[in-house]
């Protein structure tokens, strides 16, 4: 299993009233499957992708990626672990301003020191259609553009998963498509998808669907996959 969040909870504490963002999930993804987690906002789907990635360690239960627990590492083992098993794929795409489309792309090697990494960076540039804008900075790009730079930064490293939240969010129909697409023949590839959305069309591709509500998971829908890895 690629994803395995077990029992998971995350409460943010304030000044406030302490907020359980994420209450005793569980979800698992394996190798070949795309996932969709939807429902309200609030109702904790960011906060359960950014769980699942190493970015934001629960208060309880157990998170396993590529069978891996990332929160039993180091930060600094960490963020290598999250460059080389996990792509990123956000609604605002943080790319980083001044630097060109290849340098955006070839950012998660600078934590792992991939020898050929420029290489496989102007491929995947190429791939998604953005061969003569690599020199090109984000502000120079449509919004489309943009989503595919952060796809090819994401595909970088060859993860094992990719973690997307609303990817579709700022896009039109056809780029929608687009990002949709790449995200399905990477799960095709063997990798696994878990993607936050409220857009229909990208539940539309996705084998399985999640749904949260306070918190919880309310239900789930189509067929989980076996997998051996």
């Amino acid at each position: 299993m690629l994803i395995s969040l077990d029992h998971v909870t995350k409460t943010y504490r304030g000044n406030d009233q302490p907020v359980v963002a994420v209450n005793d999930v569980s979800v698992e993804v394996a190798a070949g499957e795309f996932v969709a987690v939807v429902g309200p906002s609030g109702c904790g789907k960011t906060t359960l992708l950014l769980v699942a990635g190493g970015l934001l360690g629960p208060d309880s239960g157990e998170v396993q990626i590529d069978l891996q627990d990332p929160y039993a590492l180091s930060a600094d083992q960490r963020a290598r672990f999250r460059a080389e098993r996990i792509g990123f794929v956000f609604q605002q795409f943080h790319l980083v301003p001044y630097l060109s489309v290849l340098d955006n792309v070839l950012a998660p090697a600078l934590v792992t020191g991939e020898r050929d990494a420029a290489d496989r960076a102007l491929a995947l540039i190429d791939r998604f259609g953005l061969s003569d804008r690599r020199n090109h900075r984000p502000g120079q790009l449509s919004t489309g553009e943009r989503q595919r730079v952060a796809l090819a930064r994401a595909l970088l490293n060859d993860p094992r998963v990719i973690l997307a939240d609303e990817p579709t969010g700022n896009l039109d129909g056809e780029n929608s498509e687009d990002v949709l697409q790449a995200l399905q023949t990477f799960a095709n590839d063997g990798g696994a998808v878990l993607l936050v959305t409220h857009d229909p069309d990208a539940v539309a591709f996705a084998g399985r669907t999640v749904t949260l509500d306070n918190g919880q998971v309310a239900m789930q829908t189509g067929q989980e996959k076996v997998a051996s890895d």
